[in-house]
């Protein structure tokens, strides 16, 4: 791996590690904490490359969708792990985002 991609892999992970309990933030949101606005994609890309000990759970697409939840063994544990946290999902299935979503943005990394 480049020393550009473990940096920006590095930067991710300190993020995530960083959302509280009870909250949720995006791909794109961590992305852009991290200074590279279009790497959503590279985000979820560094949670499959995670330690075990990262709440990946916590990351969500812009919308609130689960769409990392295949990474997690077994297709409902994600949403699982979010509702045990408190997290609320509309009648569509999406995390109510305007109640739980945690914006990087004023973290350090």
């Amino acid at each position: 791996m480049s020393n550009s991609k473990h940096d920006f892999f590095d930067k991710v992970h300190k993020v995530v590690a960083k959302i509280p309990k009870g909250k949720v933030t995006t791909y794109g949101a961590i992305a852009e904490v991290c200074g590279i606005k279009s790497s959503a994609r590279t985000v979820g890309w560094a949670l499959n490359k995670s330690p075990s000990n990262l709440p990946a759970h916590r990351v969500v697409n812009r919308f609130g969708a689960l769409t990392g939840r295949i990474h997690f063994g077994d297709p409902t544990l994600m949403e699982e792990l979010l509702k045990s946290e408190g997290i609320d999902f509309t009648e569509e299935g999406f995390v109510d985002m305007k109640k739980h979503f945690w914006d990087p943005g004023s973290i350090k990394i």
